[in-house]
Order: structure tokens, then C-alpha cells, then sequence
């Protein structure tokens, strides 16, 4: 039996999955808790990634491993390879400002033909920016940026500081791929190059940045043998690993929610709606992302004193629509639309309908109806979407369920609750070894084809632009 390997580097956890190559079969798995908050010292990544593998038996029986993590975070080393401050995460707002300058500098039209985006405060090359204002001496000290998958990778193969490794601070050998690459903002994945102007303004200087990996590749081979393949950012790993292709959407539900598609065209979307990422596969992967998704139901649950399920019950006692009741969800910002000062706002209350169910039927259509939104843009953008993947832990709610079919408006296939990022990357060990992507089996549990509720979505529209309106 050969074994491979996927790591999810997740803002809240590092799980280990590791797969029979042949069947697909779970042998063993492991995971370990990351520390909360939106900056976090890489070494509590590192120790975590071990504690993980230890959990799962570890890899000396393993012919290969891969690593997809939490795209956009800012690790920066110094020439040393030593980390020179806590790495920034995606949900780490401070860079907003950086954000519009760098929009200003280029151009939001230029920017996005560039990069395939407008740049956000999640973006690296915000974050970047955002050093070189707050921090100059910081600034001045980077020699290289990688993200959180790529310096794990780096660091699994041997490299990492002087005293602190086997290999020493070689920063020419990190290494990623061209979807976590594509988030950086200082990235062009039509062409796999990245771009020297954008990064020479965010950070003053041209750093040493990984190289590009193409799927299927070897980045590392290790002193033992074993091969770690390029790895991926988050949402292009869950990808792999419920078996998307060309024409589906995933909608994943989770710490944020993200809506993207599979596709074989590029997008440049000006507006900032869309970001232009690249898909683990050689396709893009064009993503629309909220900040608010599965800890709107925390909230809610938490408010009734229920739990996610007794919540769910509660949203189906009422209509859809929930008697006009809507929650506009944006409880920390939000990242599309780009507010990230904004607040939740609770609208269409009367007397008559201001109840448990409608507020806990608001608050769940609340959450879809912000994917939905990017999902008419993905569409407007001229993405296929034949059929919908709902991923993350919410997915798993009945309710959730329902009212997904009734807004999204396609069938929607709710795969088994798994480590999709994980399995994805496993899915790449299998091809760094065989030299194509695996075929695996992927279970489902429930499969939503109801008529669509147009009703939903339009209120919840209205409410959502009266509060862009009044935006400060």
C-alpha cells in the first residue's frame, strides 16, 4: 500500500489526512489547534503541523505530502530565514488603507488586469504595504515573503534559520504554487510571473518571493525520500478535494464564506467583486469571499441560547423571506462588498414579525444571500455554474440546507463532512507520485433540487445596498 499525505494549515487548525494512493481510503489522521487571532508567530504553525502529524502516526511510511493552507497571510524573513514579525492573516483588516492606495497608485482597471483582482485588505501585497507605512525598520529588514503553506513546506524540506535546521536559511529554495500565489496580489496567473512594480510599491523593494510550482511537480524531496508536491492555497485545495471541475461552484461555509467556481477563463473584474484566482488544477478559479458566514449562526445560536440545529428548526418554521425580516450580516466588516467598518444591520421589522423564527430564518438567509450576490457575479462574469458543492461545518445543517437550494437556484450536492482542503492536498501528493490527480470516491449525503424563491434574494438586495448607501 502507498501512502501520500494532505496538510490543511487552517486559520483555526493544522489537520493531516493521510490516504491510500489507490482507493482513496483514510488510513489516519491527526490535527492540532492553532492560537486565535488575526496576527499569529509562524513557529505556533510549525509545532501545531508536528503535533499533527504525531497525532496521525507521522510520515515515515509516506511517499509524499503535500501542504494547502490559509491564503494571503505575510510571513517575512529576514536574510537569516528568521521571521521578522508575527505574520498578518486574511482577516486582519489594519490594511485596508494600504488597500485604496495601492488601487490608487495603478488604477483599479489596470490593477485587475494585471493581478485579476482589486486588491482587499486580505491581500498580501496590502498587508505588505501596510508594513512599509507602520513598520519601516521591519520593512527594510525583508529579504524574502512567502505565505503560510509555502514557508511550512520550506521548512518540512529542511530549510529554516541558521541552529533551527538541517538545511540552513536557503530562501531561494521556498516554494508555492500558482493559486496561493494568485492571492498575493502581486501575481499574474495567466502568465505564472509575478510583478516587480506592484511589490517595488507596496514594500519599497523587490524581495525573494517562492517559486512557481505547476500541479504535479516536485517542490521538495526530502533527506528520507519523501516528496512534498507545491501545495495550494485553502479554497483551490477543498476544490480538489471534493472532485469540482469545469461548470461547478463551491460554496463553503466556514470561518468565511467563499463562492468559486472552476473555469477554464480568467476574469478581471475591476469592481473588486471577484478575485481572479487560480485553480490547483491549471484552471481559474474566479472566488467572491465574505468575513461573515458560519459565525453568523454563533452569534444567533448564542443570542436563543440554542444550538445550530435547534436554530436551523427554528428558520424552517417560518416562510421564506421570513416575513420580510433581514439580517445583513457584516458583525466584523466585510470583504465583499469591501466594508471593512461596517456593522450587521437587522431590517423590515414590525411588531407582528419580529420572532425567534424569522430572526433565525433571517439570519441564515442573511448568510447565503451574501454568497448569492457573488455567485450573479460569477455568473455575470460569464462563469458556468451547472451545479453547487456546499462545503464547511454549517453545510451539515438541515436548514442550511434548504434554504440554500431555495436561493442559489441549481441542485446542490452536500458532500460528507471531511478535511476537503486535506483531501486535496492529498490528491496532489497522489499526482507528485503518479504524475496525474487520483480519481477518489467522494460521499455525498444530500442532494437539494427545490424551486427557487426569487423573493429571498431581492430583499435581501435592497437591504444590502440601502446600507452601502449610507457606508461611511
Amino acid at each position: 500500500m502507498t501512502l501520500v499525505a494532505g496538510v490543511d494549515s487552517s486559520t483555526q487548525s493544522c489537520k493531516v489526512v493521510i490516504r491510500d494512493l489507490d482507493s482513496g481510503a483514510v488510513v489516519r489522521q491527526g490535527s492540532a489547534k492553532h492560537p486565535d487571532g488575526t496576527e499569529v508567530e509562524p513557529r505556533h504553525w510549525w509545532t501545531a503541523l508536528h503535533s499533527a502529524i504525531e497525532a496521525a502516526g507521522g510520515l515515515g511510511d509516506v511517499a509524499a505530502i503535500s501542504i494547502g493552507g490559509q491564503q494571503h497571510g505575510m510571513v517575512v524573513l529576514d536574510e537569516r530565514g528568521e521571521v521578522i514579525r508575527p505574520a498578518l492573516l486574511w482577516n486582519d483588516t489594519r490594511s485596508a488603507a494600504a488597500a485604496n492606495e495601492i488601487t490608487a497608485h495603478f488604477g483599479a482597471q489596470e490593477i485587475a488586469r494585471l493581478t485579476g483582482s482589486v486588491p482587499v485588505a486580505s491581500f498580501t501585497s496590502t498587508k505588505l504595504r501596510w508594513l512599509r507605512g507602520a513598520e519601516p525598520e521591519n520593512a527594510s529588514r525583508v529579504a524574502a515573503v512567502a505565505l503560510p503553506h509555502d514557508w511550512l513546506s520550506w521548512r518540512l524540506a529542511g530549510y529554516g534559520p541558521a541552529g533551527d535546521s538541517e538545511l540552513g536559511p536557503d530562501l531561494a529554495a521556498l516554494a508555492t504554487d500558482r493559486s496561493d500565489a494568485s492571492g498575493t496580489g502581486y501575481f499574474d496567473s495567466a502568465t505564472n510571473a509575478y510583478l516587480p512594480q506592484v511589490l517595488e510599491f507596496a514594500l519599497g523593494h523587490v524581495p525573494i518571493l517562492p517559486r512557481i510550482v505547476l500541479p504535479g511537480e516536485t517542490a521538495f524531496t526530502t533527506a528520507s525520500g519523501m516528496l512534498i508536491a507545491c501545495g495550494a492555497g485553502d479554497n483551490a485545495g477543498a476544490a480538489l478535494g471534493v472532485g469540482a471541475t469545469r461548470g461547478d461552484v463551491v460554496v463553503s461555509l466556514g470561518t468565511s464564506g467563499t463562492v468559486f467556481a472552476v473555469s477554464a477563463s480568467q476574469t478581471t473584474d475591476s469592481t473588486g467583486i471577484i478575485a481572479g484566482f487560480a485553480s490547483a488544477s491549471g484552471d481559474a478559479l474566479p472566488l467572491v469571499c465574505t468575513l461573515n458566514a458560519a459565525r453568523v449562526l454563533d452569534s444567533m445560536s448564542s443570542l436563543f441560547g440554542v444550538t445550530h440545529d435547534e436554530l436551523g428548526e427554528l428558520a424552517l418554521q417560518a416562510p421564506p423571506g421570513a416575513h420580510g425580516v433581514v439580517l445583513v450580516p457584516y458583525f466584523e466588516g466585510e470583504r465583499t462588498p469591501n466594508l471593512p467598518n461596517e456593522t450587521a444591520q437587522i431590517s423590515g421589522l414590525t411588531l407582528a414579525n419580529n420572532t425567534r423564527v424569522n430572526l433565525a430564518r433571517a439570519a441564515i438567509e442573511g448568510m447565503l444571500c451574501g454568497l448569492n450576490a457573488g455567485l450573479d457575479a460569477l455568473r455575470a462574469a460569464g462563469v458556468v455554474c451547472e451545479r453547487i458543492f456546499l462545503v464547511g461545518g454549517a453545510a451539515k445543517n438541515p436548514a442550511v440546507q434548504r434554504i440554500a437550494g431555495e436561493i442559489f437556484g441549481v441542485p446542490v450536492i452536500v458532500p460528507e463532512p471531511g478535511e476537503y482542503v486535506a483531501n486535496g492536498a492529498a490528491a496532489q501528493a497522489a499526482q507528485a507520485v503518479t504524475g496525474t490527480l487520483p480519481v477518489w470516491p467522494t460521499s455525498v449525503i444530500a442532494t437539494i433540487n427545490v424551486p427557487q424563491v426569487a423573493q429571498i434574494a431581492a430583499q435581501y438586495d435592497r437591504a444590502a445596498a440601502r446600507v452601502m448607501a449610507t457606508a461611511g
